[in-house]
Order: C-alpha cells, then structure tokens, then sequence
C-alpha cells in the first residue's frame, strides 16, 4: 500500500533551520506531485508548498516565500522542505501529500498523506 513517512521534525529557536524528508513508497513517485501542509492547534490545515512532477514547478505559500524551500530526488522516492528563518508561528504539525499526476498546485485533491511531523519553533 501507498506510505508517505515525514520526519526531520523536531524543537529549534526562532531563526534556525529544519529540514523534512518525506520517503514515499507503494507508488510510482515520479508519476505524483507533491505537497507540504501543515496544521496548528486549533486552526486549519494550510498548504506550505507544493511541487510537480519534475522539479521545474514550485509553488509555495506567501507565508514562507523566499524561507521555505520544495524540492524532490525522483532516484529516493523523497520530497524535501528545508525551512529557513523559521518563526513561532511555524509551529505546527507538517504533512506531506501526493497528487497523482498533479501539478504541485494547492488548488488540487491530493490523494495520499502521511501521518505528520511536529515543528515547533520556540521564540
């Protein structure tokens, strides 16, 4: 069966840096676009960034413009976020997802998600 399995998550000062792999498995990778989402407590669920099927087309949230950084290694079946700059208000629990040949678009359905990793960002 299809497996999304974040990690990287973890507890940094305001300012430092975090990097999240999500390893997918049980599907062929290269077919899916990407996303990271996250969701604070007691708020929605957001789109962070998304990326399509190659890696020419990125999409990210005005939040985390010129911060956070998508990007996938199609040969590891693995989407990368590397956060920069990160902010209390980052905290939060960060998903990742797939879109069947999708686009990276947080307009779209994603089909698959993983259980989530917890960011939290002390100030």
């Amino acid at each position: 069966q299809v497996q999304l399995v974040e990690s990287g998550g973890g507890l940094v000062q305001a300012g430092g840096s975090l990097r999240l792999s999500c390893a997918a498995s049980g599907l062929s990778f290269s077919l899916y676009a990407m996303g990271w989402f996250r969701q604070a407590p007691g708020k929605e669920r957001e789109f962070v960034a998304g990326i399509g099927r190659s890696t020419s087309s990125t999409y990210y949230a005005e939040s985390v413009k010129g911060r956070f950084t998508i990007s996938r290694d199609n040969a590891k079946n693995t989407v990368y976020l590397q956060m920069n700059s990160l902010k209390p208000e980052d905290t939060a629990v960060y998903y990742c997802a797939a879109d069947f040949y999708g686009t990276g678009s947080r307009y779209r359905t994603y089909n698959y998600w993983g259980q989530g990793t917890q960011v939290t960002v002390s100030s």
